[in-house]
């Protein structure tokens, strides 16, 4: 199963042109398991909170829209956290730090456009 992060999960909502050409198959294929992490929606929440103009996003909305489509949700749960705590500070940012951990702990398979993650090893794909 496949975990999207935060910028693939937007682009998806509202510019899937922007998703890279083999990413859009993948996902449009719906017997290809694919989920979204309340991180994600945490981060939207937050940065909409900061006024970032690339951040405008009702996040309740953007929630049921996912659903809809048919995408699981992942919560949050205790291991992530310890998971993150683990995790070699090749990346700053704590929203991509605990998706990355989520992928880990859960087994999945993290896809960003972000190729920095790609350093934390089999448990991302670069989109």
């Amino acid at each position: 199963m496949y975990l999207l992060d935060t910028q693939l999960v937007l682009w998806l909502a509202f510019e899937p042109l922007r998703l890279p050409a083999r990413t859009s198959r993948l996902l449009a294929d719906r017997a290809t398991p694919a989920a979204f992490s309340l991180v994600s929606l945490w981060e939207v929440a937050v940065k909409t909170s900061l006024g970032r103009p690339d951040f405008l996003v009702d996040a309740r909305e953007l929630r049921e829209g996912l659903l809809d489509q048919g995408f699981s949700e992942l919560g949050i749960r205790a291991e992530h956290l310890y998971r993150v705590a683990a995790l070699p500070w090749i990346h700053r940012d704590p929203f991509d730090r605990l998706l990355v951990a989520q992928a880990m702990e859960e087994g999945l398979v993290l896809l960003s456009a972000d190729r920095t993650l790609k350093r934390y090893g089999k448990a991302v794909r670069v989109a």
